[in-house]
């Protein structure tokens, strides 16, 4: 299958495209300044803007698949000039209209748990108004809700060591939100392969997490202990926090602001994880504490229901 991967080189999209390849598809990654360096040799790349139709309209020639992984991390304030708005949702209906225009037989929309078009923190609402004009379309979609992703370039573990200090740091209400449910990258690749090869998840909307529910602290503290390291968490009250962040927000040169400080209240967890559909269960996906090596903190596990 010729397949598109927009945002094919960031984190999520490298290990796409090299899952991809390694099924024999025929891989070609488009992103705003292609980095063909960590990408695997037989995928092509092109230059393409998603919040510019005309610039990626051309990319979809030729295609069978295509996969839109393009987003902006949600505990970073956008830089200047980039807005969640034009990139989630104006972002969908660029891709969608250009699959459409060029007969694309398989679109998977790449969006995040927690997507919600009434939500009040901006990353959800404009990732759950893209879903819907995934959903609306007239393509073969599927749309994937992942939890917080975890693997080597994770954004989550760059947010985590740049606002936290090892041995001592403090977090709002001593980071027990926000709760997430940590699913591995290549879990996620695998997973999203799938869609693109099989017609039974045409149609379907999938919420997928990891085998185990953790705080913040719980992440922090596994992170620092694989590299030997503890830490001891002090709590701060959310409304103070959520006062301070009220306070810089204006500042475009500070990286977190009002929506971050939502975003920090949010449970991140599957009301019903739905790796089941891919026959997976929870102990076929990597915890994070194997991943990092390191004993694992007092989690709890996520039961399957039974069927």
């Amino acid at each position: 299958m010729e397949i598109l991967v927009i945002g094919g080189d960031g984190f999520v999209g490298r290990y796409l495209c090299a899952e991809l390849v390694e099924r024999g598809h025929t891989v070609t990654s488009l992103s705003r300044s292609p980095d063909p360096e960590v990408l695997p040799d037989d995928v092509e790349t092109t230059t393409g803007d998603v919040t510019d139709y005309d610039s990626i309209e051309g990319a979809f020639e030729g295609k069978e698949g295509a996969v839109n992984l393009a987003a902006l991390p949600p505990l970073h304030q956008p830089r200047p000039g980039t807005f969640h708005d034009t990139v989630c949702t104006g972002g969908a209906m660029n891709a969608t209209h250009a699959a459409s225009q060029h007969g694309i037989e398989r679109y998977i929309e790449m969006s995040s748990l927690g997507a919600d078009l009434n939500s009040p923190i901006a990353y959800w609402r404009t990732q759950g108004l893209g879903d819907m004009v995934v959903q609306y379309s007239d393509l073969d979609w599927v749309v994937l809700r992942p939890s917080f992703v975890f693997g080597e370039g994770s954004e989550t573990f760059a947010f985590i060591k740049r606002y936290t200090t090892p041995y001592v740091t403090v977090l709002p209400e001593g980071g027990k939100y926000p709760t997430f449910q940590p699913l591995y990258v290549e879990d996620l690749a695998q997973m999203t392969a799938e869609t693109l090869e099989n017609d039974q998840h045409v149609g379907k909307t999938y919420d997928l997490g990891g085998p185990d529910v953790m705080t913040f602290a719980e992440v922090t503290r596994m992170l620092y202990r694989a590299e030997g390291k503890s830490v001891r968490v002090f709590s701060v009250p959310m409304r103070l926090a959520e006062i301070a962040l009220h306070a810089v927000d204006p500042l475009p040169s500070f990286p977190l602001g009002v929506d971050q400080a939502r975003a920090l209240q949010m449970s991140n967890v599957t009301d019903h994880n739905d790796i089941d559909a891919f026959g997976l269960t929870q102990s076929d996906l990597q915890p994070l504490s194997e991943y990092l090596g390191v004993e694992s903190v007092q989690q709890k596990r996520i039961q399957q229901p039974t069927q």
